[in-house]
């Protein structure tokens, strides 16, 4: 793999495959590999220029023999990567069935083997060499795509709540992109020469330079092929999970190893709220830690291999009893049957109805503190109201690029809501502050957040910070509106009560993760509950056959 010497150095590969990741991203076909590829490929010889598959569609896996494959982005029609002989092209979507950021273009006296994508599925499946192989490489490679910003995806507009939804999302769903602002004139120029972008508002350009004027987080996702499984009128699963936060994508991983069709809705972002944890430092087997998106990235990867499909971003509106078992409907009033229903829906962090809050979220006010936020905050202030670990590993996150940390907690002490290691750590940080009995007042700022209030009941004063950041977390909102007419037991607020296996009041339906009633609030543990309760699926469904 190369890149070509008009590739400038801000969205260059490594030549020289200087770190792991590189490594990772182009492997070595073993004899045993390659032959099993060779099994079920085509040699084909095509034309200096042909072009292969163009961005946006849908592409098979295309070992280069001889010659070169170079990788096009259509917004200016360049050359940014070159697959060499030895290599092959190929990426994390591709299983996916997501279409191709980048157009391939056969180079001179190229010759090449193309597996079909459902060959390459099967066999990822049922080869654990070429599976390792190959799904390390296309993880390492999207990871190597979203950091230099090559996918031919442009965010354009100003630097406010809407840009910053749509940035949100790309990063959490691990979608390389490139943003740029009106504030950069060169910048704008610059995408502005290849299409014709608007005065005003957000815009997106896709890589077939295809403009979306103020889209939604649906028309982005639609737009780039996010919406990743195409749920057609009577589709059927054996499973249905909602939710793809570490309990649903545990139940994914085990539903769908052990041989059931499952279909996981999600509609936000894999992962969670623990998706947007910046380190999780207690998760058994992570000693150096992980951080909540690249957990939820690893286990999307296992679910689709073992054949599991996603619907994203999508929501569940409504669930209803049938003869053999749910009807699911989808926010697009699309319909799955499916033979048993596990919810994994989650919790979200409540919102204050305090002055400003509202007007500032995605412009200085915060529901996660991952490395987009903590960009927009560098060099300043930042407060955190919460006291859980989720607040904890905000504001440790944060102190590396902030100013100060300022902690607001109702409580007298961090000791009854935050694991001991990481109250020790902040305790012990000089950029990082406590402050008991404290209760935020207002937010205020002209384009951004520019000053905080809170009051301090142990001094009966208000206390008035100049911040460029305030993160929330408080709170957990049980996420089941949507299961009104089922019937389900419900606790006192609104957390799904279960007993034994995690069935709930009706046969077939299931709870795991935060959104149970009792549940411990711990990765750990909602993986534990994803993982254990296809076992009652399986008995449920065995039943019923």
């Amino acid at each position: 793999m190369s890149t070509t010497p008009a590739a400038d150095e801000r969205t260059r590969y490594s030549s020289h495959r200087a770190d792991a990741v590189d490594d990772q991203a182009w492997p070595e076909f073993g004899e045993q590999v390659r032959g099993l590829l060779e099994s079920v490929g085509e040699v084909i010889r095509p034309e200096a220029g042909e072009v292969l598959w163009d961005a946006g569609d849908g592409y098979d896996l295309y070992l280069v023999l001889a010659g070169a494959v170079g990788l096009v982005d259509r917004r200016d029609d360049r050359v940014v990567f070159v697959v060499e002989a030895g290599d092959f092209v190929g990426e994390l979507g591709m299983l996916m069935g997501q279409p191709a950021f980048l157009a391939g273009v056969a180079m001179p006296a190229s010759v090449v083997l193309r597996v079909p994508i459902e060959d390459l599925r099967r066999l990822v499946a049922t080869s654990v060499e070429l599976g390792d192989v190959l799904l390390s490489a296309f993880d390492a490679r999207r990871r190597l795509l979203t950091r230099t910003g090559e996918g031919g995806l442009v965010l354009a507009g100003d630097d406010d709540r809407d840009l910053h939804r749509l940035q949100q999302f790309a990063e959490r769903n691990h979608v390389p992109y490139r943003t740029v602002l009106r504030s950069n004139p060169a910048a704008w120029a610059e995408v502005a020469a290849t299409c014709a972008l608007p005065d005003k508002g957000t815009a997106v350009v896709t890589g077939r330079r295809r403009i979306l004027a103020e889209p939604t987080t649906r028309e982005l996702a639609t737009a780039i092929g996010l919406d990743l499984c195409a749920i057609s009128d009577q589709a059927r699963c054996d499973l249905l999970i909602v939710g793809a936060g570490p309990a649903g994508l545990a139940a994914a991983v085990y539903g769908a190893s052990e041989g059931l069709d499952v279909v996981i809705v999600e509609d936000v972002a894999l992962g969670g709220q623990a998706g947007t944890s910046s380190r999780i430092e207690n998760y058994l087997g992570f000693p150096r830690g992980i951080s909540g998106s690249e957990l939820a990235r690893s286990a999307m990867l296992q679910a689709v291999k073992f054949g599991a499909r996603l619907v994203s971003p999508r929501s569940v509106t409504e669930l209803s009893q049938t003869p053999d078992g749910f009807r699911v409907r989808l926010d697009d009033e699309q319909d799955v049957a499916a033979r048993a229903v596990v919810i994994a829906s989650g919790v979200q962090y409540r919102r204050l109805g305090i002055p400003g809050v509202a007007e500032f979220e995605g412009r200085g006010v915060y529901y996660a503190a991952t490395e987009l936020e903590a960009r927009a905050c560098f060099g300043r202030n930042v407060v955190v109201v919460g006291g859980a670990n989720s607040a904890g590993q905000a504001a440790l996150f944060l102190a590396q690029q902030a100013n100060q940390v300022h902690i607001l907690i109702r409580r007298d002490s961090l000791a009854e809501t935050m694991s001991t290691y990481l109250e020790q750590r902040i305790a012990h940080h000089e950029r990082i502050t406590v402050h008991p009995q404290s209760q935020l007042t207002s937010v205020a700022g002209a384009d951004r957040v520019t000053e905080l209030t809170w009051r301090d009941e142990r001094s009966q004063q208000d206390v008035r910070l100049e911040a460029g950041g305030l993160f929330l977390m408080i709170g957990a909102v049980p996420r089941t509106a949507w299961l009104s007419d089922v019937g389900v037991e419900l606790d006192d607020k609104g957390f799904v009560a279960t007993r034994g296996s995690f069935e709930t009041s009706v046969p077939g339906l299931y709870a795991v993760g935060d959104v149970r009633a009792g549940s411990v609030k711990r990765v750990a543990s909602a993986v534990g509950e994803g993982s254990v309760v296809i076992s009652a699926v399986h008995s449920h469904l065995a039943g019923t056959r």
